[in-house]
């Protein structure tokens, strides 16, 4: 006779993680959500609101914790979120794609319009010497490299004056200048004959000018939008916009075009993207095999960062070469790119 108090056919109790599991899989679970929203704007073509904007900049390095993440829920023996870190790593691994493939396209059928008469070769660098304390630098690589063409953000007064003194008029003899204090200064710096043309309004100077190289006008315009800091997202959206409409234009009036400078905006930005879309435009680094170099912040060793200063170009240029180079005093690289123009 079975005695009333026997259990052996009673349901056992569930088992209960340990602490530092539970702690690791709601660690774990609240990641996944973040990398979900994040790629998710990334995918749907919007930039979002703060923060997204900031870690849009560094989409490519979501890879590495999206990895250990991955690592975790084989771990935890956690089914669906196994399923779950798989996706993201997929999709983080996407979103470098489409760029690599362009890079390779690129590169294997030739940029640029040919034909013709022989191309023009001139070499283009856009620097921020961050409130002009790196201008000592970039009049060494100015020296060393001598390039054509010299695009420079956050040229104050003092580099202003510096530029002047130790850059011979003989060497440089055009200049669009817009003094101004602290970031808000800019300079183009050119060999070639120039002539003022508009510029872009925006709080940081972007001064734009027309130049005749060889037998062509060419178009020169700086870019210098403000940077998606908290508060400042929606303005930063502004003047990028104020950026596409301009390459827009551009593309209609059909003129050679180099648009460089310091974006603040990465390719992984809808905004950055629309300004190549409506342009027609095509990013330099990224033709020459450099589209992932960083160039932001300079104190992080490469290739950790973020890349946000561009030299990007119409078709009517062929990409030769990109370098970015190491200047004290500022937290930014500079770009100094070859090109030809037929």
């Amino acid at each position: 006779m079975n005695s009333p108090n026997r259990t052996d056919d009673a349901p056992s109790p569930p088992v209960t993680r340990p602490l530092i599991q539970r702690l690791l899989l709601g660690a774990t679970g609240l990641f996944l959500l973040a990398a979900t929203v994040l790629l998710g704007c990334r995918a749907l073509g919007g930039d979002g609101i703060t923060p997204v904007p900031q870690f849009l900049a560094f989409l490519p390095w979501l890879l590495v914790p999206s990895a250990v993440a991955l690592l975790l829920t084989v771990l935890l023996r956690w089914r669906a979120g196994v399923v779950w870190a798989l996706v993201v790593v997929g999709a983080g691994g996407w979103f470098l794609r489409p760029y690599d493939t362009q890079a390779a396209s690129a590169a294997g059928s030739g940029s640029g319009r040919t034909g013709g008469a022989a191309p023009v070769m001139l070499k283009v660098l856009t620097s921020n010497v961050e409130y002009g304390q790196a201008t000592r630098g970039l009049i060494d690589v100015i020296r060393r490299e001598k390039p054509d063409l010299v695009f420079v953000q956050e040229c104050e007064f003092r580099c202003v004056e510096l530029l002047d003194e130790r850059i011979p008029a003989a060497d440089y003899p055009y200049r669009n200048v817009v003094k101004a204090s602290s970031a808000e200064g800019s300079s183009i710096l050119s060999r070639f004959p120039l002539t003022d043309a508009a510029r872009i309004p925006g709080l940081l100077a972007m001064p734009g000018s027309t130049a005749r190289v060889g037998d062509r006008t060419v178009r020169l315009q700086l870019a210098h939008p403000l940077p998606p800091i908290p508060g400042m997202v929606d303005d930063w959206h502004t003047e990028l916009g104020r950026i596409r409409t301009f390459a827009a234009a551009q593309q209609t009036a059909g003129a050679p075009l180099i648009l460089a400078g310091d974006f603040n905006a990465t390719r992984d930005h809808a905004a950055f993207r629309a300004v190549l879309d409506a342009g027609g435009l095509r990013d330099s680094a990224l033709l020459a095999g450099a589209g992932r170099t960083p160039s932001w912040p300079a104190g992080l060793p490469r290739p950790l960062g973020a890349q946000i200063d561009h030299v990007l170009v119409s078709d009517d240029f062929s990409v030769r070469s990109a370098r970015f180079l190491d200047l004290a005093h500022t937290d930014h690289r500079s770009l100094l790119v070859g090109l030809e123009l037929h």
